[in-house]
């Protein structure tokens, strides 16, 4: 009988599609082109797509079809099988990091049940707060910042000046950034990568307890799968960057001021998430290079429905990849 919903064995599948978009970004790590860098990534992963037995329509992508030539918004990937999913991609999060040889450049994927995942639509941006399991209750977008840090300095019953926030270095944050350090928490900036920041902030034994601030909605698309997988929560909002945006979604139905929770971006109980480093970072070791053509690659892969997370770590013979598939690791 044919599988309806994603079957068990789709994790290994997508951390085979994941690795391929790593290999492929890391020969451009520090090179300084970050279109180059994106567009390796892109063709290592939709290589692998291919292979993989589903019918899968990318929901979160490159952009539009006459912006992006693969991977794009509404593209149909898989070997046309069953399971139907929609896919959320970002084959290399962080270009700039890889383009600058700067950490936690990630390459990563998700997948959940057809018509489970969020449009976002017009809306590029959202706020985001996200953090660990035992705080997702006092996540809040509508309580000021520095009141939510409180908030977790009680839960965990720590000095609020133990309480450390990621943050995308953005204009946009600066009042939020002064309000966190008013209330006596801690700010780390980071210039790019809010999913594995998101990450980052869910996992039990982390240097930061919570995210906070406004990135791309498709990341947390993304982010939702995998802290639904890994535990934690988050909250989102729709944050249209000019009245035109805003009336935009307006008028397509979107409600501005709803906060979305993990299980509003991503719906159901059975979603994958797969993510294999590209630089060094704190969730995970990027690409490295050892002697007579071999290159390691470290990858986290989890499920929703078991509550699984895997770490996977693997040895991939360069020569015979090219010899595979052509020149596409280098």
């Amino acid at each position: 009988m044919a599988h309806t919903t994603p079957d068990r064995n789709l994790a290994l599948e997508l951390v085979r599609v994941t690795e391929a978009a790593a290999l492929s970004a890391a020969r451009l790590v520090g090179r300084g082109d970050k279109e180059a860098a994106d567009q390796a990534a892109v063709d290592g992963m939709r290589h692998v797509l291919e292979t993989v037995s589903m019918d899968g329509v990318v929901v979160i992508g490159e952009g539009e079809k006459d912006e992006a030539p693969m991977l794009y918004n509404g593209e149909h990937v898989g070997d046309g099988s069953a399971p139907a999913v929609d896919i959320a991609v970002d084959p290399l999060e962080g270009t700039t990091l890889c383009a600058k040889g700067m950490p936690s450049a990630i390459a990563v994927i998700a997948i959940s049940p057809r018509g489970t995942m969020f449009d976002p639509g017009p809306c590029v941006y959202m706020e985001k707060l996200a953090g660990g399991s035992d705080i997702a209750d006092v996540l809040d977008l509508d309580k000021p910042i520095g009141e939510v840090c409180g908030l977790i300095a009680g839960r965990r019953n720590v000095d609020i000046g133990d309480v450390t926030v990621v943050v995308l270095d953005r204009p946009r944050h600066q009042e939020g950034i002064t309000a966190i350090r008013e209330a006596g928490a801690r700010v780390r900036l980071i210039s790019d990568g809010d999913v594995s920041a998101a990450l980052l902030a869910a996992s039990i034994r982390s240097p930061v307890d919570l995210l906070w601030g406004v990135g791309g909605t498709p990341e947390g698309v993304i982010s939702a799968a995998a802290i639904k997988a890994f535990g934690g929560g988050l909250v989102g909002r729709l944050w249209p960057r000019d009245d035109s945006e805003r009336q935009a979604a307006l008028d397509a139905g979107y409600d501005l001021d709803r906060q979305l929770t993990q299980d509003d971006l991503v719906r159901g109980d059975d979603c994958f998430f797969s993510a294999t480093g590209v630089t060094d970072g704190d969730m995970l070791q990027g690409v490295r290079y050892e002697g007579r053509g071999i290159a390691s690659t470290e990858s986290i892969v989890m499920r929703s429905r078991s509550g699984t997370v895997r770490r996977v770590s693997a040895r991939h013979n360069r020569e015979k990849l090219r010899a595979m598939i052509g020149g596409r690791y280098g």
